[in-house]
């Protein structure tokens, strides 16, 4: 029963980290070799990297060649290129918008990389962009945990980005300027270690009790309160749900090794502490911003805007009714791009801190 408990809790929290996503072409046979297939028959169009990997794509918008801003979405934890972000094929034409929203390395139909690392997450995007000739400078949004790569690209390639978004970024409780007032009492902290123990240690033993039949298991985030405010409750009515986290999903061992490899750089100890980076943009040439939901019950709002205070430099907004699943609020969504590329700042978004 201790063992259930922890992994109801590990799911339910990694789980959060990513979004609902729309059903994938055949995730499974895209991954059933340990770096790439070539007779796998894919469906979505995908660019070859340096390295012999392929990341698959897809693309939203006004055609690349007639586009103003050129933008990639970074999804997260158990996500995919299938993923929802709730903006208007109107206002993407209006503003002249082009998106690209791709699998990360081990989702969908891109291929696995076992040398993932924050360095690498940075390199893909960088690359991809450069295959796909977006330019000298492109802008970013990472969703929850597929913000870590949006971190990273902060750090290591921060002169290819014309902006970030990070939208409901998860917090890794090994970033060690956290002040310890606001994570002492946080039990997301010590889950944190175990869900890095277990992937690393127990990963066969997690990997049967997820896939067994003989208790109930996986399929733990669908409506549980435990995980989800009213709002984002709201929301997965109208959504296919978690793909991955379905017995069926977590069977194929190479996509199960993928989320866990994705959840041990992410949690795991970084090259570098977010809260300790300086401005990149001292002349304002690029602009980073956050997104947070007033209501998340996966990223605590009082750790997101401790982050926040720690880097001036960052626009903060903040959601008063939302929770972690802001990309299936369309307003928000739309609220995001304006600001990321037109820097307004709605004053509906501006938070209201307690004394």
């Amino acid at each position: 029963m201790v063992f259930k408990k922890l992994v109801v809790m590990m799911m339910g929290c990694l789980g959060c980290a990513g979004q609902p996503t729309e059903p994938s072409s055949s995730p499974e046979k895209a991954e059933s070799k340990p770096l790439v297939d070539e007779s796998v028959v894919v469906t979505s169009p995908r660019v070859k990297l340096g390295d012999g990997r392929y990341l698959a794509y897809r693309e939203r918008g006004v055609p690349k060649n007639i586009s103003t801003y050129r933008i990639i979405i970074v999804h997260g934890f158990g996500s995919s290129k299938e993923m929802s972000f709730m903006a208007s094929d109107e206002l993407l034409d209006e503003l002249g918008i082009y998106l690209l929203i791709y699998d990360r390395a081990g989702y969908g139909e891109s291929s696995i990389n076992q040398k993932r690392s924050l360095k690498s997450e940075a390199s893909d995007i960088e690359e991809l962009a450069d295959l796909l000739q977006l330019g000298s400078r492109f802008y970013i949004i990472g969703v929850s945990l597929g913000c870590y790569p949006a971190w990273s690209c902060i750090k290591h390639i921060p002169a290819r980005l014309a902006g970030v978004a990070l939208v409901v970024p998860f917090v890794n409780y090994k970033w060690q300027t956290l002040p310890k007032d606001l994570t002492k009492d946080d039990y997301r902290k010590q889950l944190c270690r175990w869900v890095i123990w277990i992937t690393r240690y127990a990963r066969g033993l997690l990997h049967w009790w997820l896939t067994q039949n003989i208790f109930p298991s996986a399929s733990v985030l669908d409506g549980n309160p435990q995980y989800f405010c009213d709002k984002d409750l709201d929301a997965l009515k109208n959504t296919p749900g978690y793909q991955l986290f379905t017995q069926d999903g977590l069977k194929d061992r190479n996509v199960f090794d993928s989320l866990c490899s994705d959840c041990i750089v992410a949690f795991g100890k970084w090259d570098f502490n977010p809260l300790e980076l300086s401005n990149p943009y001292p002349q304002n040439e690029s602009s980073v911003h956050i997104w947070q939901g007033h209501e998340d019950k996966v990223v605590p709002v009082q750790l997101q805007r401790h982050v926040s205070q720690r880097l001036p430099w960052i626009r903060y907004h903040e959601v008063p009714d939302g929770g972690h699943l802001l990309v299936y609020d369309r307003a928000v969504c739309e609220a995001v791009l304006k600001s990321l590329v037109l820097g307004e700042d709605p004053p509906l978004y501006r938070p209201k801190l307690e004394n």
